[in-house]
């Protein structure tokens, strides 16, 4: 088992791991809309956020060797599924590969962003 840590993607704000590295596999942990460079929650806009949420789980997984392409399941969640579309706008940019997934409506999510993604990869 190897953690992953990489400062191109916000710091964990919780005692958890950016990712782990087990069994061929990187278990990237539920990003949020952070930029890693001010520590900020970016702007209240679910595109901009998905936006940044993508970018911080590239990061994570580029530090552990992998990326998008290998992703074969996301989990995501979402304060309001009113935002569903728009949210897959930009989700799919970056999903080409289309793995498995899951997108929860959340009640809360942390910094009361408006989304937040976890994802599973080879390496």
């Amino acid at each position: 088992m190897k953690k992953i840590e990489t400062d191109k993607a916000p710091a964990a704000i919780g005692p958890y791991s950016q990712a782990i590295v087990s069994g061929g596999l990187v278990f990237v942990s539920g990003q949020i809309p952070i930029n890693p460079e001010n520590g900020e929650v970016v702007v209240s806009d679910i595109f901009l956020q998905t936006e940044q949420v993508m970018k911080n789980i590239g990061a994570v997984l580029e530090a552990a060797g992998t990326d998008f392409t290998r992703v074969v399941k996301a989990t995501c969640y979402l304060a309001n599924m009113d935002d569903f579309d728009a949210f897959n706008v930009i989700y799919s940019k970056y999903m080409s590969s289309r793995p498995a997934r899951a997108c929860i409506a959340a009640k809360h999510l942390p910094k009361h962003v408006l989304c937040e993604v976890e994802v599973i990869a080879e390496v």
